[in-house]
């Protein structure tokens, strides 16, 4: 299977080259940027300024998935992302991901002009796997223990990677059993989802024993709370860990890399992604 492209709806993304997916949160309680772009002309002009900084992708979000975070209903995130998703489709001209795990919100952000679906819970959620296989949209597969509000309680693996590895397996073979075909899916470790600060970094370090699995790698780091306990760094201040993170990740394998700071992680992935193709 070719790896160096991801068939999105009625595009296609070249990943033969790693490339940068920018993070639109349009929620009020996000852990970094919760409640700036709320409001619908913030967020396009946030999501004109990650285009022009070099985004590939832009990750629109209505839900947070924070350690600890509430649910919100099904009418509240279809309020929240289908007029930014309309819009970036309709006036930027954007390739849309939506973060989300909920059924309808799938559907209606497949009408709406996304291009691809990347969902936190891996299409568990009742219904989410018909749903994703009804729109024909990529699909991003990501690894989590339990849910948001409960998954930093105590995580426990016997190998973190081998574990990380089986999930995605059989993810990916649910899928396809679905009738998504495997040239539209992609896969997510989870970093900081159901995972401590050794599990983090045994996980980074063996990123490579992922390309098993034979699709493009996505990975999102970017100022999450592993900085914080590593380096001491509040979350205004974990750049320098997030685009070494993210050189680490592209060194090792991924081809998207999820960002707040899109300008300063294009520059640090295009290098890292030049020294590699040096060789």
């Amino acid at each position: 299977m070719n790896t160096n492209t991801l068939s999105c709806g009625a595009r296609t993304l070249d990943v033969s080259a790693p490339v940068v997916m920018g993070v639109l949160n349009v929620t009020p309680d996000s852990f970094s940027d919760g409640g700036r772009y709320t409001s619908l002309d913030a967020a396009l002009r946030q999501a004109e300024q990650m285009l022009g900084d070099g985004a590939a992708i832009i990750d629109v979000g209505g839900e947070s998935t924070r350690p600890g975070a509430a649910p919100v209903s099904e009418q509240q995130e279809l309020d929240r992302v289908i007029p930014v998703v309309e819009a970036l489709h309709q006036e930027l001209d954007a390739l849309v991901s939506v973060d989300t795990s909920t059924p309808a919100v799938i559907r209606a952000c497949a009408a709406a002009g996304a291009g691809i679906i990347n969902d936190v819970r891996s299409l568990r959620r009742p219904g989410a796997l018909e749903a994703a296989a009804g729109t024909g949209l990529a699909v991003c597969l990501m690894h989590m223990q339990g849910e948001p509000g409960t998954m930093q309680n105590d995580p426990f693996y016997e190998d973190v990677t081998a574990d990380v590895i089986a999930f995605l397996e059989q993810r990916v073979d649910a899928c396809v059993d679905a009738g998504i075909a495997r040239d539209k899916l992609l896969v997510d470790p989870g970093f900081g989802f159901a995972k401590t600060v050794q599990h983090n970094l045994r996980l980074l370090a063996e990123l490579p024993r992922l390309a098993r699995l034979e699709l493009p790698l996505l990975v999102g780091l970017s100022r999450k709370s592993l900085f914080g306990k590593v380096l001491g760094r509040p979350v205004d201040q974990r750049l320098a860990g997030s685009l070494t993170a993210a050189v680490m990740c592209v060194e090792r394998g991924a081809r998207i890399v999820r960002a707040h700071d899109v300008k300063e992680t294009v520059d640090g992935v295009r290098f890292a992604h030049a020294v590699h193709s040096s060789l």
